[in-house]
């Protein structure tokens, strides 16, 4: 199996090529690298790579120029994962993002240092999967403390909820929770019952189903 084709986009030079870096010891193949949005969206057109990491904000005004870039290879190539990071959580264009469908992250520049987890989660939107940083999950969850949309479910309940936000399997969860995967199942059905949630076996929706959940109380 070949190495798995990235586009990298930030235009921080060091903190750029201290990602290629990193990705190339991990054994992908960085194929190109991206200043700017619109050099980002000409370079994917050409290479037409199988994952695109880009920062939100990027010249000319820092704003929003990495999230229109993505929403624009998302709408041209929606077979290419795409990875946003953030310095801060932006509730507002994380969830815009991962409304767009699978193969699609969002995480803190923080993340990156925990290399392995970093890794992890690429592989993860190469997959198919959705990433959802968990500082996003807190924020969300504290925005929404007042009238507490989550107040039928046990702390336990909380806690596997908060994992699934993130993208992980119910493998995943038990290995965190130190519990069975047939514990973790039970409570996802639980979970999904009390939130009238539809079941799935797909993690994309399991996730975008929690996230639009959290979104709309």
């Amino acid at each position: 199996m070949g190495r798995t084709s990235v586009i990298l986009a930030d235009d921080d030079v060091l903190l750029r090529e201290g990602l290629a870096s990193l990705l190339t010891r991990a054994d992908f193949d960085v194929v190109a690298q991206a200043n700017d949005g619109r050099e980002l969206v000409e370079l994917v057109a050409a290479h037409e790579p199988e994952l695109v990491v880009v920062d939100i904000r990027m010249p000319p005004t820092h704003t929003t120029e990495g999230l229109d870039a993505a929403r624009e290879i998302r709408e041209a190539h929606p077979h290419i994962g795409i990875l946003v990071l953030s310095a801060h959580v932006e509730v507002e264009h994380a969830m815009e993002l991962l409304a767009g469908g699978e193969r699609i992250g969002y995480l803190l520049k923080t993340r990156v240092a925990a290399v392995d987890e970093f890794v992890d989660a690429l592989e993860r939107v190469v997959a198919g999967g959705t990433v959802v940083d968990s500082g996003l999950v807190q924020e969300l969850v504290a925005a929404r403390r007042v009238t507490d949309p989550l107040e039928v479910l046990t702390s336990r309940e909380r806690e596997v909820l908060a994992l699934m936000a993130e993208g992980r399997s119910n493998s995943g969860i038990a290995r965190l929770l130190w519990v069975t995967e047939g514990t973790v199942e039970k409570h996802v059905h639980s979970i999904l019952g009390k939130l009238r949630l539809p079941s799935a076996e797909d993690d994309h929706r399991r996730v975008l189903a929690v996230v639009a959940f959290l979104e709309s109380q």
